[in-house]
């Protein structure tokens, strides 16, 4: 039993006996952090709103047998602008579903905890890009290790004739290795998502209205299937 410092990204929390809270935060140091927040919903708490989803917090906590104690929290971001507006709020809740799907107890998740605050930061800089959402889950599939084939056939390698997508087998086919299931996009479309699979999440390219729709839907499909579960968040995302 010690003290530890610690720091994470609110993912979510639930009540706990009469004041108390549980406090799941996505740590760059042990991945899916569980904690609970002493009397936290007492109207005098020390902690107040410091431990809202989606806050970028620093934390001392004390070692627990099954959870670990917060005694003392500060914000080190709090994301001010993504609150202030539903659709940087509905995008910020695809972020963290997915990050808190991903991530595991007990594992450093350095690239998943940096992907999601530069998600976040791109969200309260610059609001909703029509292709943050999908930039993010493209990212989040290479950091899982599933990342889509975009560039060679995911069949054999070839990168001419690149003229289905699979989500079975993993990205793009080539005419010799489609298969059943496999279908065909419109022409472009897996030359952008190549390009936001490849950007800077504060510095995505200009949309392109015509492709949007279509790489928003194919990444989310392609991250749900190689999940196993449906992202619910994304049900509230006009596409």
């Amino acid at each position: 039993m010690a003290l530890y410092n610690d720091q994470g990204i609110v993912l979510r929390s639930y009540s706990f006996g009469e004041a108390d809270k549980v406090v799941i935060l996505l740590s760059p140091n042990r991945g899916k952090l569980r904690t609970v927040a002493k009397g936290v919903r007492k109207t005098k708490s020390r902690f107040g709103g410091r431990l809202e989803t989606l806050t970028h917090v620093d934390l001392v906590l004390y070692e627990g047998k099954n959870l670990d104690m917060i005694t003392q929290v500060s914000i080190i971001e709090a994301f001010p602008s993504v609150r202030e507006d539903l659709d940087r709020v509905v995008a910020a809740g695809t972020m963290i579903e997915v990050a808190d799907v991903v991530a595991q107890e007990e594992e450093p998740a350095r690239r998943l905890f940096l992907l999601l605050q530069r998600g976040l930061r791109a969200l309260d800089d610059s609001g909703t890009h029509p292709d943050l959402v999908t930039a993010y889950l493209l990212k989040a599939a290479e950091i899982v290790g599933v990342a889509p084939a975009l560039s060679h056939c995911a069949g054999c390698g070839a990168k001419e004739a690149l003229s289905r997508f699979s989500f079975a087998e993993g990205g793009v086919l080539c005419d010799r290795c489609r298969t059943p299931g496999s279908y065909a996009l419109r022409p472009g479309v897996i030359d952008y998502l190549a390009i936001l699979a490849g950007a800077d999440l504060s510095a995505l390219p200009d949309p392109d209205a015509a492709m949007s729709g279509e790489a928003m839907g194919i990444s989310r499909r392609f991250m749900e299937y190689h999940l196993e579960r449906k992202l619910d968040s994304m049900e509230l995302i006009d596409v």
